[in-house]
């Protein structure tokens, strides 16, 4: 071994020995290893069951991770100097190593169930032409990373090539005796997005004039996103989208294992295609989905355990009236809801129709708590002790500890650290599904949700009202509802479909306080969504007023209250004034 050169300009470089290759060595180890001599590196141009089982084996083996990958799987690796042309080398070079890390999944990961080795490698992979019903499916597991189309950005009135409107058309659906009337329907209702959406900017411009200071591009953008925010409550939850996912191989492996047992038949025949894309890039992270001991087995389970909970919710619940009989269907957020419809009996299930928030569930000594957990690892007292001391702190000696902890935040990026996680709280929230769909996105906190129906009403923005648009609003809801109706009687399993972003969904948000301060300050800033802005300020208030927690609720000092009437142009000025900057010398 040599000393490595001091190369970086840096003290800390010279510390690390280099370890020494031959030439030849040093010339494989070039195309799959971004340095030789550095003790930081990545892997590239590896297949990635190569790259999973070279970390497979790197943790049971003294060697470093380059000469383990000399010794042990750059057999097939090709000749530096070979002249065959680029696409034959490229697709020889692609090959190295598999063989072998084949051999070593089959033993490991699939005779000795080491699911750790199955998070080594992963595969980015592109889900498109998935309805907002399956697009919640996909974006379900927390260990993976997703992009989606958002309806926020990009308008849905174009029709695909095929002269359709994008929505899902199942099968199922098509076959049934309202396949007719879905496509007719479901028209419609697009039709009608297209239709508001141009009325909206048509009229938007007037209603907010442009500022002397922003330019043209600038106003328009802001407009456009606006229109686009008033308009997503006619589309329905057929609407097709595309998503991205990045994940590992053992995050596919889940995920496919609950799509197999998914109700809805989209789901699982999308499995399908996923698991038959995502085996040509790593198969033997994927042997076990569809192995009917395992992931036969699992998907079994989950399928049964469903099924089993309906009936006996069905039967213990009997004496409740089953909400989804009955139809309110026109309704605001803040607004006092009538309820001679609904039954004392169902009064329980159903205190409200409308968008709301309550705090169902939360610990009143959750902030001593918090505050104990603060102090831990700055002294060598025990948790309970820490706690005791608390409790007998003054209201300003516990306010000064979260101050320290806290500290002067610039930016809601800059988080506290986890002491915040020693409590938590449950939200159960009655908000229109296109909120739902922005924040089940979190998906570090615990979210569920109940089946997509028109029994909670529907919300119509206040602008589409002041924009004497209101009838053909709501006459495009009615549509989609009386589809749910007579859909839910044929088609119980596709009735979901028709539903429009507008209609109301219920579901329960559980989180430690350190995550409510990143959903909650995120999701109320100006520029985002007016319908979930709403919802995360009644969080905040909740968890000062109703929990008590006045100093964790001050710890969020980027919660925006501010009443915004063009949620993007904000966003869309520091836009521009970023590009702008790129345009000035010195930058590429």
């Amino acid at each position: 071994m040599q000393e490595q050169k001091l190369n970086l300009g840096t003290h800390v470089a010279a510390q690390y020995p280099a370890e020494s290759f031959t030439r030849s060595e040093a010339a494989i180890l070039q195309r799959y290893f971004t340095n030789l001599d550095q003790p930081v590196f990545a892997i590239v141009n590896l297949p990635e069951v190569v790259k999973g089982a070279l970390f497979a084996r790197y943790s049971r083996s003294p060697k470093s991770l380059r000469r383990l990958f000399l010794d042990e799987f750059a057999d097939n690796a090709p000749n530096p100097e070979d002249t065959r042309s680029g696409e034959e080398g490229e697709q020889e070079a692609s090959l190295v190593g598999v063989e072998r890390a084949e051999r070593l999944y089959e033993r490991v990961f699939v005779e000795f169930g080491d699911d750790s080795v199955a998070q080594l490698g992963g595969v980015h992979l592109a889900c498109e032409q998935a309805s907002n019903l399956l697009t919640k499916v996909l974006e379900r597991g927390r260990l993976m990373a997703y992009l989606e189309q958002s309806t926020r950005y990009i308008a849905y009135n174009a029709r695909l090539p095929t002269g359709r409107y994008r929505y899902y058309r199942g099968p199922e659906i098509l076959s049934s005796p309202l396949g007719a009337r879905y496509v007719g329907d479901m028209d419609q209702m697009f039709d009608s997005y297209s239709s508001l959406l141009e009325k909206l900017l048509g009229y938007l411009p007037a209603r907010h004039p442009k500022d002397p200071g922003d330019s043209d591009f600038v106003h328009r953008q802001a407009l456009r996103a606006k229109a686009l925010d008033l308009a997503r409550g006619l589309l329905p939850a057929a609407t097709l989208s595309s998503v991205g996912i990045y994940g590992t191989g053992q995050a596919f492996e889940s995920l496919l294992i609950r799509m197999r047992s998914h109700p809805l038949a989209e789901a699982r025949s999308y499995a399908e295609l996923m698991l038959t894309e995502l085996r040509k890039v790593i198969p033997s992270y994927l042997r076990r989905v569809d192995d009917p001991t395992r992931g036969g087995s699992q998907s079994r389970y989950l399928e049964q355990t469903r099924e089993s909970t309906l009936q006996v919710a069905k039967e213990t619940l009997s004496s409740l009236r089953d909400l989804g009989g009955r139809s309110l269907r026109s309704t605001s957020r803040t607004s006092e809801v009538a309820k001679s419809w609904v039954d004392e009996s169902i009064a329980a299930v159903a205190s409200e129709v409308g968008a709301h928030v309550s705090l169902t569930d939360f610990d009143p000594q959750g902030e001593n708590k918090v505050i104990a957990a603060m102090l831990y690892a700055a002294s060598n007292l025990s948790d309970a002790a820490l706690l005791a001391a608390v409790e007998e702190m003054s209201d300003e000696e516990r306010a000064e500890v979260v101050r320290a902890y806290v500290g002067e935040r610039r930016n809601r990026r800059e988080k506290p650290g986890r002491a915040f996680e020693r409590t938590s709280y449950r939200f159960d929230i009655v908000s229109d599904y296109g909120a739902f769909r922005d924040l089940q996105r979190h998906r570090m906190l615990t979210i569920e949700w109940q089946s997509l129906g028109t029994w909670l009403g529907y919300v119509v923005p206040d602008e589409v009202v002041e924009a004497g648009l209101e009838r053909g609003y709501r006459h495009c809801l009615e549509i989609s509802g009386a589809l749910y109706d007579d859909m839910l009687k044929e088609i119980p399993g596709e009735a979901q479909y028709a539903v429009s972003f507008a209609y109301h969904l219920r579901y329960v948000m559980q989180m430690s306080a350190r995550e409510a301060m990143h959903l909650i300050e995120l999701r109320s800033s100006p520029q985002g969504h007016s319908s979930y802005r709403w919802l995360v300020q009644q969080m905040h208030e909740l968890i000062r007023t109703k929990a008590g927690h006045r100093h964790i609720a001050a710890a969020m000092s980027f919660v925006s209250t501010e009443d915004v009437s063009l949620e993007r142009l904000s966003s869309e000025r520091r836009s521009e004034t970023r590009r702008a900057a790129l345009k000035q010398p010195g930058h590429e």
